[in-house]
């Protein structure tokens, strides 16, 4: 499986809108607590360690 970067999101906007109101009334470490967790979640239904690599990669 290939890594995807196009956009991919039926509702990008809403995604996000949910995103932040995820991180809403949050201290810094409990958002950052929060990130950590949803990347690990991501990760793990991902679950293809090439395209994981590519993300990371990506990312940086």
């Amino acid at each position: 499986m290939e890594l995807n970067l196009n956009p991919n999101i039926s509702d990008p906007d809403g995604f996000y809108d949910e995103l932040l109101g995820a991180h809403q009334g949050l201290s810094k470490e409990d958002s950052d607590a929060l990130n950590a967790r949803l990347i690990l979640i991501l990760a793990n239904h991902i679950g293809d360690r090439d395209v994981l690599r590519a993300a990371l990669e990506a990312a940086k």
